[in-house]
């Protein structure tokens, strides 16, 4: 039962400022600021409700610590990064930034050193959310390869999963020297079960694969050090070219010009603006017909590309990076009756032959044309008024790309170069440059 001092005190909250009695003996002033208050006191509580329950949803990295060091301690896994998490504990998980339950992200520091720590797990099954079952599901991650596996055959597990991910590469025979000689952790000229393992299950990453394969690429966050699959990465400054984010709970409550405004407000000055664009134009570049072949962005957002403290750009999330092979082999023969049937990740879309019913396999968006889209808020605004017009026109230029091979080769570097050119020469002998 309620005390009966707190009932009352309960009642006097709750009802008196609604009460008529009250309404006579207080000016209407004082109530209408009273009614405000409660208000503002009802939107801030239910604030913090969503802010807590997206946060025990979505952030999960004490299971995903408790999973990665319980496969360790029983040899079934290892990585440069597993002494430091599970023994030392000089490597540590601080800030959740995770934007899914099933992809932990986590701010933190390795010996001081800030660092990001990216760790995958299962959707637990429904009506069986103990940390055990967890386990249970993450166990089926490190099957491959098993006991009794040749040095040889492992090479030709690692050739044959590159290939039919990348495509036929000349370089293809480096990625898996490369491969291996990050596998081997203790630098012994050998590769153990546990070691494969935790490689093999990274490799299943995109964004991993990614950094494997553009590790010497200046616009890719370094790779430190995994363990299992949790791997750690260099921490990227600013990991949005926006600063403010209005979280999806209150994106209906904030006005979209309102959250627009400020963040144009919050940007930086614009030759910084422009020289990270820049450097979004090079990583666009290296990621087109590279030696490992093309990859495509298929989910473009300001949220993915963040910068450092020179404005260097650097992709903050390459998740949504497909290699061109895999989006191909996803759209071969894919039954369709639109194309938005047809579109792999978030925008990589290609047509739909509506006479076969079935999707065509070329993207019809290049990257450029994606990021273009994105840049003209960000670029345009603020920009040198000599210079806004000729910027706009060659970012209509590049919006209006194809991504059909016919038209790649030629228009896609053309079109590239000139608006570099463009930026580059505005800011160039400054001290932006």
């Amino acid at each position: 039962m309620m005390p009966r001092g707190l009932r009352r005190l309960v009642h006097l909250v709750l009802f008196c400022p609604m009460s008529k009695g009250l309404q006579s003996r207080l000016p209407a002033l004082k109530v209408k600021y009273l009614l405000l208050a409660w208000l503002g006191i009802l939107v801030a509580s239910w604030v913090l409700y969503m802010q807590y329950a997206s946060y025990s949803e979505l952030c999960r990295g004490h299971v995903c610590h408790m999973v990665i060091c319980d496969h360790y301690r029983r040899g079934i896994i290892s990585g440069s990064s597993c002494k430091a998490l599970c023994e030392e504990r000089s490597l540590t998980l601080q800030r959740c930034m995770s934007t899914s339950s099933t992809h932990q992200v986590y701010s933190g520091l390795w010996k001081d050193r800030p660092v990001v720590i990216k760790c995958g797990l299962e959707e637990p099954l429904k009506g069986d959310v103990a940390p055990d079952s967890v386990l249970r599901q993450e166990i089926t991650l490190f099957d491959k390869p098993t006991r009794g596996t040749s040095m040889d055959e492992f090479r030709e597990m690692l050739h044959s999963f590159l290939k039919s991910n990348l495509g036929e590469q000349p370089s293809l025979t480096t990625l898996v020297g490369r491969v291996i000689t990050l596998a081997d952790v203790n630098k012994d000229r050998k590769v153990s079960l546990a070691e494969a393992k935790s490689v093999w299950a990274l490799l299943q990453i995109n964004e991993f694969l990614l950094m494997v394969a553009l590790q010497e690429k200046e616009h890719t966050p370094k790779l430190l050090g995994f363990c299992g699959d949790l791997y750690v990465t260099e921490r990227v400054g600013h990991s949005s070219l926006y600063r403010l984010e209005v979280p999806s709970y209150l994106q209906a409550l904030v006005p979209e010009a309102l959250s627009s405004s400020l963040n144009q407000w919050l940007a930086p000055a614009w030759p910084r603006r422009a020289r990270i664009t820049i450097g979004l134009l090079e990583f666009i570049e290296e990621v087109f017909h590279g030696a490992y072949g093309s990859f495509l962005m298929c989910d473009t957002s300001l949220r993915h590309v963040g910068y450092n403290f020179r404005y260097d750009c650097k992709m903050a999330d390459l998740r949504s990076v497909a290699s061109e092979m895999a989006v191909r082999r996803f759209l071969r023969g894919r039954r369709c009756e639109t194309n938005a049937d047809c579109t792999f990740g978030r925008d990589c879309t290609a047509t739909c032959d509506r006479l076969v019913k079935q999707c065509n396999t070329e993207v019809v968006q290049p990257n450029l044309a994606k990021v273009c889209v994105m840049l003209q808020d960000y670029l345009v605004s603020g920009a040198p008024q000599d210079l806004r017009i000729d910027l706009e026109k060659q970012l209509r230029t590049c919006v209006t790309l194809s991504g059909l091979a016919s038209q790649m080769e030629v228009h896609h570097s053309l079109v590239l170069n000139n608006l570099k050119t463009l930026l580059w020469k505005t800011i160039s002998n400054t001290q932006y440059s």
